[in-house]
């Protein structure tokens, strides 16, 4: 039985001003309430009107460590940072409310109609007629529209068009006053319609005639701006309700709190509940999920916490909803550990997780590498009979890929085929070319191309780049150049990863067959062609034409593909003898952002770190690093002790190996440089040494680099 989660979180703390547990994360604002008037005080206005901001208090214990996976069930000893200040409040007069407790009532649209059948039927002649023979079948109306009658119609509207001309020619026949429930209805359409401009028009038309907007329709008004991401309106509206001296009602109220959440205001969002808490509101699981999605986005582990621990402290059981929520945010905070016990709590209370929540955990084992766990999740779900869709077996699949399980894939991927329901589609097949491709096995992945022509499963374009990058690899240019004209004629439309592709392929293939791989770029990519041939033409071409046509090119490159772009042009110049050019292009790189981070320095140790570069790439930004070090040696300016070099540690299954190419590099060079034996991928070298290095050899030695 695992332990439950919330129980097993940590400290929290009384808050002075209200009765309910509150972390000491969230102390910074604290309301007042006057007692100096015997008239009861008017509700509050929104957070951002009244905040006031003192400092933010802080856990001074520490989580323990992740491997114990839940923390203990005792808190553990903690210190404010200064005591609280304590808020006075009268005890013979009560806190104003900030909303109302009881739910709206709807009112019946309409009451019995005997002439009901004949209305239905002319309702759904106006729903099945063009837009364009509204007005002429409106006037067919069977009945004289009263208001039941109109109310009738009105509701059984199926488009927001419609609804929109019905409520204008009834207010045209200007039969009855129109009242608040026709506004509500005719919103609650347009809501369905996302229109919210529309909505806002009808809102200023009720105030302009002095209707009353009740709780329904502030509630559509501000759900509507929600749905339309027009969360500041939201806001307003909501602002607009409390000047009014309305209290919103539960409904209105959550969906308020989700406003606040996705604008990210934090503060607002606690300091509305809290005060929806102290108004003797008992929070729904929707509420929650709110909650902890707000805090799941922050990675804010103790905001997630909190959550937990107030849904214990009014007796409210997480619900499937809240669950997925809470381990979505587990998984954004980075604890897999945590989320494995939130979803232990969940299977052991009873509910059954669906495919959301599964696809949420495997996505959190996958991050975390953690392969073990994935892999006896998935056999769970096959003795529980857990749901299982496309989104969740590709998900396995793409961690499979990720963790190179090849083995376990293909399994995965043999149940898919073996499946009525399920079987693999486009994205499945790509997961197993990518893990194919990863591995060079180039068999396997060509077999399952075939298959994909043979089932009529198209391939995409991450399909198509997994495949090409495993044939370039294994130097298999005809069948490069065949997958790329297939899947081009198939409607594939090469991407700036793509094309990244083909330009790697290019940096290690020559002659004939670098020209086949780049009559392919040429066709995805012409300008990028054309630019590395003024790279690596004969003529010499000006550093400043080289500076502004690469900034063309990377300005029409979508940013995650600008430094691998930048790399394999390096790569290429210097396979081609063309030094020179490698270090302008790294240069350039640099200024224009592509390396943040090369750098680092302190008092004790100056660090390159190349292990986002490629090999080509890595050398120069070496050979580079080398040249300034032996200048600030030959000034003698002030060394640290240590330099270092991080070209990553290679932990992946098909990792390609830039610690060995380094390696062989710093070798050649004769730099005083060697492996750490404490950290995996580091390269070290004293001060001492490589003053000693460049006093011998550096200027020989670096002019022999830069020609060779």
């Amino acid at each position: 039985m695992a332990t439950n989660l919330s129980t097993a979180l940590g400290p929290y703390h009384h808050h002075p001003d209200t009765n309910h547990r509150r972390p000491f994360h969230f102390t910074k604002k604290r309301f007042t309430i006057s007692c100096n008037s015997s008239k009861r005080a008017p509700p509050p206005p929104p957070p951002s009107a009244v905040a006031q901001e003192s400092k933010n208090p802080s856990l001074a214990d520490q989580l323990k460590p992740l491997s114990t996976t839940i923390l203990s069930d005792q808190p553990n000893e903690t210190h404010l940072l200064s005591k609280p200040k304590s808020t006075w409040v009268n005890p013979t007069k009560p806190k104003p409310s900030v909303l109302s407790l009881h739910r709206h009532k709807r009112a019946s649209s309409y009451s019995y109609n005997p002439q009901i059948k004949d209305l239905r039927q002319f309702a759904k002649k106006l729903n099945d007629c063009e837009e364009s023979d509204f007005v002429a079948v409106i006037e067919g109306i069977p009945h004289p529209p009263t208001r039941e009658n109109a109310l009738l119609v009105l509701n059984s509207l199926k488009s927001w068009q419609k609804t929109i001309l019905f409520f204008n020619w009834v207010k045209a026949q200007n039969v009855f006053p129109l009242e608040t429930i026709f506004y509500n209805v005719t919103m609650k359409s347009l809501r369905f319609g996302r229109q919210f401009q529309h909505i806002e028009d009808l809102a200023f038309e009720m105030i302009e005639k002095g209707l009353e907007l009740d709780n329904i329709t502030y509630s559509t008004i501000i759900t509507c701006a929600k749905r339309c991401n027009l969360f500041d309106k939201a806001v307003e509206w909501f602002e607009r309700m409390y000047k009014t001296g309305l209290m919103p009602d539960e409904v209105t109220y959550s969906a308020v709190l989700d406003v606040y959440a996705k604008l990210g205001k934090v503060e607002e969002v606690m300091s509305l509940y809290e005060r929806g808490r102290a108004s003797g509101w008992k929070p729904d699981p929707i509420a929650f999920a709110v909650l902890a999605k707000m805090f799941g986005e922050a990675g804010d582990f103790d905001g997630i916490r909190y959550v937990l621990q107030e849904m214990k402290s009014i007796g409210i059981q997480p619900n499937l909803v809240v669950y997925n929520t809470l381990l979505e945010a587990m998984g954004k905070a980075g604890k897999p550990g945590l989320a494995r016990s939130l979803f232990e709590e969940m299977v052991d209370s009873g509910i059954v997780p669906n495919e959301k929540t599964l696809t949420a955990l495997i996505k959190i084992y996958g991050r975390a590498r953690w392969a073990r766990d994935a892999l006896d999740l998935w056999e769970r779900m096959r003795v529980n009979g857990w749901p299982v869709d496309f989104i969740l077996y590709n998900t396995l699949l793409s961690m499979c890929a990720d963790l190179g399980l090849v083995e376990e894939a293909e399994r995965l991927f043999e149940d898919m085929k073996g499946s009525e329901k399920r079987k693999p589609d486009s994205w499945s097949y790509t997961a197993m070319l990518n893990i194919y491709g990863s591995g060079g096995n180039v068999e396997k992945a060509m077999a399952l191309f075939k298959e994909m022509s043979k089932t009529g499963v198209d391939l995409n374009v991450m399909g198509c780049t997994c495949l090409i990058q495993c044939l370039g690899r294994a130097k298999k240019i005809d069948d490069l150049v065949r997958v790329f004209e297939t899947s081009i004629n198939g409607g594939v439309k090469p991407d700036d990863r793509l094309c990244g592709c083909l330009l790697s392929v290019v940096s290690y293939c020559e002659g004939e067959d670098a020209d086949k791989v780049l009559s392919c770029l040429e066709q995805a990519n012409p300008k990028l062609v054309e630019f590395m041939k003024l790279l690596c033409g004969d003529e010499v071409t000006n550093f400043d034409v080289v500076k502004e046509e690469f900034k063309r090119i990377l300005s029409s490159t979508a940013v995650e593909a600008r430094r691998p772009f930048c790399n394999c042009l390096i790569d290429i110049c210097r396979n081609r003898n063309f030094h020179e050019r490698a270090h302008e292009l790294l240069y350039l790189g640099t200024i224009y952002g592509l390396y943040p981070g090369l750098h680092t320095k302190t008092n004790e140790e100056w660090r390159l770190n190349v292990r986002s570069l490629s090999v080509g790439a890595a050398h120069t930004a070496f050979e580079e690093w080398m040249g300034t070090l032996a200048k600030i040696v030959q000034r003698q300016e002030t060394l640290p002790a240590l330099f270092s070099a991080n070209t990553g540690a290679g932990t992946h299954k098909f990792s390609q190996g830039l610690g060995s190419a380094f390696a062989s590099h710093v070798e050649k060079l004769a730099v005083p440089f060697r492996e750490s034996e404490g950290k995996s991928g580091f390269f070290v070298a004293t001060r001492e040494d490589l003053v000693s290095w460049v006093q011998s050899k550096a200027p020989s030695v670096m002019t022999t680099a830069c020609t060779n």
